[in-house]
């Protein structure tokens, strides 16, 4: 089966099971494609012999400008320019913001407990057993996997058509603009959500499916995750952090998608864990990318938490103590110091 038929009835399955969720078109896009390859191929022939040594077949830089608004192609491409960057870069928003939205949803009320969890069910009047929770874990995690391929065959067939590198430049500012939902927290979330689901034992717990597979492997004293969905997306996420070079403990994921242990996080932007992430400076910059301005809306991964302290107890158990004496000692001179500075010394 062709990938575009295949992609649209898997879409149509989703949406009645997730009303009112966006997609990419990735029918539209076919079409942009088909009319460019026949201009390209025209223009090609007559005006821009393919050889490598022609400088007019070179293609412009992808400029995407904060707002959205890009101003992409070569000058030989009328059918795409102003047009498709942009109106995908569009459909990626809002995919990227109904997955995030659903699953928030979903795992606010699977982790809250006790009064906190009736609160949440009494704000959101949403109320599912956990066959009904797994289910929809099961099928926002399809829904990002299936839009993340829909994006990379468009722009590889954007790339194959026009002789460019502009749709791995796409790519590579998408992530840089954080609209690459593969980057999402939440995706790592949501694959933690349903592994949590089963019994864990061994160290090594897969859920097994249809269409997907979970696991949470420990290959020597390096935890990871993996999932394989739909039989052509494979997430492989390293559970060790890039600052401590531990396992995560109370992991904390920055808006660039990278993961740090929340403590090795306040670390790195300059703060302590008593003010947390969101007094970081906006210059801060990621231990890895170093993009800036990451801090202020990282995520706390809390169902990767409760899998890491039930897969590994006595990791956890020795990393708490740990922590609880550092973060006596931080909160310690986080007080001395508001004395110092009310008393006027």
């Amino acid at each position: 089966m062709k990938f575009c038929k295949r992609y649209h009835e898997c879409i149509q399955r989703l949406q009645d099971r997730l009303p009112g969720v966006s997609y990419v078109e990735f029918k539209k896009f076919k079409k942009i494609l088909k009319h460019c390859t026949v201009k390209s191929h025209k223009q090609s022939s007559t005006r821009f012999p393919l050889d490598e040594g022609n400088s007019s077949n070179e293609v412009h830089d992808i400029n995407i400008d904060g707002d959205g608004v890009g101003r992409l192609c070569r000058t030989c491409c009328p059918v795409c320019d102003r047009t498709f960057f942009p109106s995908l870069l569009n459909e990626m928003s809002a995919v990227l913001c109904c997955f995030n939205t659903g699953a928030r949803q979903l795992l606010k009320l699977h982790i809250a407990t006790g009064f906190q969890k009736y609160l949440v069910w009494l704000r959101s009047k949403w109320a599912e057993d956990h066959r009904g929770m797994f289910k929809r874990g099961e099928d926002l995690v399809n829904y990002a996997s299936i839009n993340a391929l829909a994006v990379r065959k468009i722009l590889k067939k954007y790339d194959k058509i026009h002789y460019s590198k502009q749709g791995r430049e796409f790519k590579t500012r998408a992530q840089a603009m954080q609209m690459e939902i593969l980057q999402s927290p939440w995706l790592n979330e949501l694959i933690a959500f349903r592994i949590n689901s089963v019994n864990l034992s061994n160290g090594v717990t897969s859920v097994s499916g249809l269409s997907e597979d979970y696991s949470l492997i420990f290959d020597g004293e390096k935890p990871s995750l993996s999932c394989t969905v739909l039989d052509s997306v494979k997430l492989d996420i390293d559970l060790t952090c890039s600052i401590c070079l531990e396992t995560f403990f109370d992991p904390v994921s920055l808006k660039c998608g990278h993961i740090f242990c929340f403590s090795c996080a306040c670390s790195a932007a300059a703060v302590t864990v008593v003010d947390g992430l969101d007094c970081a400076d906006a210059k801060s910059k990621c231990p890895l990318c170093r993009q800036e301005r990451v801090f202020g809306d990282a995520v706390r991964l809390g169902e990767l938490s409760v899998l890491l302290s039930k897969s590994c107890p006595e990791y956890w158990k020795q990393r708490l103590q740990t922590e609880k004496v550092e973060r006596l000692r931080q909160t310690k001179e986080h007080w001395e110091k508001q004395c110092r500075a009310f008393m006027g010394l």
